[in-house]
């Protein structure tokens, strides 16, 4: 089959699978609303249940959204890092930025004790504040996330190594978590507790205010990455072989860094630290596509990344049950055995992991 005819059957197959699996996002939980009511609910029509209505329009879809957006977010920011990095086992938090906003979010609840948790769901919010509340520990994760990548875009710009980079990434993630347990150590345990809830991840602590933040910081995030396809796919055989081709390879490390600070940063302000999806779902697509070209692996990933965080949504929900699961509980029960399919395939195909 023709190469672009299989790439557009590929696309719009996870298409279908995203809108199946948002409506089933929406539809599904402690209360499971017929997909007639959701359609009622989103389009404005007078005929379905009023309490599925509300239920619909004010919690499930900005959840479902949030879900999505995530999703397509970490997928990218995670095929970016192991661009750069050119190692499979690289993600959107390897540089530190979700320890830097869990530093910022901890010092708002464990310090100050201004945040109270609200469960397992891990969202956070200021005792009868609202949805402002919600902005309140976003802004805290975001200036948290926002110091380390001024550190780390400082480093990237005065090193030649992107493995220096990496490196320094890890030691600031060391010291920001040093500094979270410092405060853990000195805070109450209904503090404690209400920070270990955020730290869980969630996609239904957002609200229609959170999303309207949220998504376009994501869409700045996904648009940056696209605008340096061409020196992505030059990072593939090395910054030596990208510079003789013409690309600045300092230049495209920076623009990398930003979208990946702008991408994780987002989620983890929005959504809590969230694992596995950003560091499986670009194996999974170059599996499913069959390529390491950007041009495909930057929707492929926008597209599963997607589909994956609303499955794992749904499964933490256990609709039906009244009772929720840590998101990052499931993530990792979906994201293990994916990666692991992923490598041992990958290793029988080539002799080893490549990119």
């Amino acid at each position: 089959m023709n190469p672009r005819k299989t790439l557009a059957l590929g696309l719009t197959a996870c298409v279908l699978a995203c809108l199946l699996l948002f409506a089933l996002d929406v539809a599904m939980g402690p209360v499971t609303i017929p997909l007639a009511d959701v359609w009622s609910a989103i389009t404005g029509g007078s005929r379905g249940n009023e309490s599925f209505a509300r239920i619909v329009t004010l919690f499930r879809l900005p959840k479902a959204i949030t879900a999505l957006v995530a999703g397509a977010a970490l997928a990218v920011s995670g095929l970016l890092m192991q661009t750069l990095f050119r190692n499979p086992l690289a993600g959107p938090y390897v540089l530190g930025l979700d320890s830097g906003a869990s530093l910022g979010v901890a010092i708002v609840i464990l310090a100050s004790g201004s945040l109270a948790g609200s469960g397992a769901g891990g969202a956070s919010f200021i005792a009868g504040a609202g949805w402002l509340a919600g902005l309140g520990a976003a802004a805290a994760a975001s200036l948290g996330a926002a110091l380390v990548f001024i550190l780390v875009l400082v480093v990237a710009r005065r090193v030649d190594s992107a493995v220096t980079v990496l490196m320094l990434g890890v030691l600031f993630s060391y010291g920001t978590n040093a500094a979270v347990s410092i405060l853990i150590s000195s805070a109450r345990a209904e503090k404690i507790q209400s920070y270990l809830s955020w730290t869980f991840g969630s996609f239904s602590s957002t609200r229609w205010e959170e999303v309207a933040v949220f998504a376009p910081l994501v869409a700045l995030g996904v648009a940056l990455a696209g605008s340096i396809v061409k020196p992505l796919n030059l990072l593939l055989l090395g910054e030596r072989y990208a510079e003789s081709s013409g690309a600045d390879p300092a230049r495209t490390r920076s623009l990398i860094i930003a979208s990946t600070a702008i991408l994780s940063g987002a989620v983890t302000a929005f959504c809590g630290p969230i694992s596995f999806i950003g560091l499986a779902i670009p194996h999974l697509a170059r599996l499913l596509f069959g390529t390491s070209d950007h041009r495909t692996l930057i929707p492929a990933c926008v597209l599963t990344g997607s589909a994956c965080a609303l499955a794992a949504d749904i499964v933490s929900q256990l609709p039906g049950t009244g009772i929720s699961l840590p998101l990052n509980a499931v993530t990792a029960i979906i994201g293990v055995p994916v990666l692991i399919w992923v490598i041992l395939s990958r290793s029988r195909g080539q002799g080893g992991i490549r990119l």
